[in-house]
Order: structure tokens, then sequence, then C-alpha cells
């Protein structure tokens, strides 16, 4: 699969236009492999989830979200449901000011109508006047689109590594960091002092992170909240959707609509 997406994707990748946009689909369990691209890209899926693995680090992105990735970013993208991509290859080169960091990024209407419209113009057109005019609105529209915190890094401290590895096996392990300090051989305090040089969050920030990337992917696949709220340790649904909310602004119910 790998290959085939390699080989769907490399005139893009290496068109000499400075933005261009490709419609592909995937059916549910399928995946990119790993590999990379020498431009900026932008994934997007008009429906489906999709799950994004990079050396740093893992990405939920579902509908109403795209993920921007950095020229030469390692990754391999499995899809949840049936996944009509669009991704758009940009030269950061001519086109400046775009994020800095690999991040998911709120997408408007507009980008999205922006985005599918985009992918219809094939590499052999010439670009006229409505071309450049969509192209740059493209680029404007994504300049000003808000982030969201849908990354899930990863150490590279073996121990840390430990730990997360089996909190992510385990969502609903509630190990405090002092049992977990112990478990690896360090004071708890080391653990926390770890966790923030490394991940860039504490303990505890990192395990929520862990069980909304959890539990988003559960949601996809339409899984009842209560068994979602029940897998990622929370002791009631009303609970697990506190917690969803203080960090989306919004209920799981309206999440993915």
């Amino acid at each position: 699969m790998a290959h085939q997406d390699a080989l769907k994707s490399a005139p893009y990748d290496h068109s000499p236009r400075a933005l261009v946009v490709m419609e592909s689909a995937w059916p549910s369990g399928a995946s990119t492999g790993w590999h990379q691209h020498g431009k900026g890209q932008l994934l997007y899926a008009t429906s489906g989830v999709m799950l994004v693995h990079s050396d740093i680090g893992s990405w939920v992105v579902p509908p109403n979200r795209a993920l921007w990735l950095l020229a030469g970013m390692r990754h391999n993208v499995v899809m949840s449901g049936q996944v009509l991509m669009r991704t758009a290859y940009i030269d950061v080169q001519k086109i400046p000011q775009l994020p800095a960091n690999s991040c998911v990024i709120n997408v408007s209407p507009l980008l999205r109508e922006l985005l599918v419209a985009a992918s219809c113009i094939s590499l052999t057109q010439v670009l006229d006047e409505r071309h450049t005019r969509l192209l740059a609105l493209l680029v404007d529209e994504l300049r000003v689109s808000s982030t969201m915190a849908l990354h899930l890094p990863m150490p590279s401290d073996a121990r840390l590594a430990r730990i997360c590895q089996a909190l992510m096996a385990s969502p609903a392990d509630s190990s405090s960091a002092a049992e977990w300090a112990a478990q690896i051989g360090v004071a708890e305090r080391t653990l926390h002092r770890l966790f923030a040089k490394e991940l860039g969050m504490g303990f505890a920030q990192w395990r929520e992170q862990a069980r909304l990337v959890h539990a988003l992917q559960k949601m996809a696949k339409g899984q009842k909240l209560i068994s979602v709220a029940m897998d990622c340790g929370y002791a009631s649904p009303s609970a697990f959707s506190a917690m969803f909310k203080r960090h989306f602004g919004l209920p799981p119910s309206e999440f993915y609509q």
C-alpha cells in the first residue's frame, strides 16, 4: 500500500507549482505505510477519521480538522472508516508564513470547499485567473486557521516510553505517578521532571491526552459513549463528557457532526 501511495502522490509532491491538491479514497483499516514528502503536506478527510503516526508522536484527525505536516516528516496514515482524503502539497519556500510545527488545524466551511475545488484542478491544466485566486484564498484561509491539541507526543527516553506504551495499550489504567516511578526505578519528582523535559507536559496531562486520542478513535467507530468512557478509565459518561468539553469546547456527541 505504501508503494501505491508513493506512486499516487509522486507527481504532486514533485510538481513545480507551489500548491497542488490531490484526492484519494481509502477503505477502512488501510494505511499508507511509512513515508515522507519533500513538501509541506496538509491532510484532510471529508469523511472518515485518520490516525497519523510519526517519529515524534501521533495525531487523530477527524472530519472538519486537517493535519499540517512539515516537509520531510516521516509518517504513516491509518484509516478509520471510509476515508475520502484531500491532500495539499505546499512548497513553503514559495508560500511562507505557514505553521512552523506539524499540527492539527480547524477546517472552516470555506477552507473545506476551497480544498475540494482545488482538488479538481489537474496537474496538466494551465492555471487561469480564477484558479490563481482560488489557490491564493486557500492559502489565506489556511494561515488564519486555529490549531487543536490532538497531538500525542512520544518520548525518546526508554523508561518513559515504557510507561507511555503501557498507558496507550490500557488507557483505563489508574496507576499513580508514584507507582509508575517505582516501576521504572526513579523518584516521583524525577518522573515529573522527565515528562516535562521530554514531552512538554506533566504525567497527568499526557495520560489525559492519551485517553482523548483513544476515545476519538472509538467514537469514530460509532461506539457508545458509556463504553468509550469506561475504556478510558472514567467512572461515568458525564465525567468523561466534562473532560472532553474542557478540551474541545463541545460535548462528545457534537464533535463529529
